[in-house]
């Protein structure tokens, strides 16, 4: 098991090729997705369970920069 700041991974199956984790928040232990391989990419990426939606490590590098930009914008108001 990994531990973040924010964020807990728990290996779940371990298979022989890939692994799967669940995400979980730290403090509520809500359930917040997984992250698992995805063979159309060939890489792991996180998926947020029911949505239908899947980010790879670079979609998320994306997202958390346009956050740091509006955080750096908001500070110099």
């Amino acid at each position: 098991m990994s531990e973040y700041k924010y964020i807990t991974f728990i290996e779940l199956e371990p298979k022989l090729k890939t692994k799967l984790f669940e995400v979980r928040s730290k403090f509520s232990n809500d359930f917040l997705g997984y992250v698992k391989w995805f063979a159309h990419w060939r890489k792991y990426c996180f998926w947020i369970d029911g949505f239908g939606l899947i980010f790879d490590a670079g979609c998320l590098a994306d997202i958390r920069d346009f956050i740091n930009k509006l955080m750096l914008e908001r500070r110099k108001k």
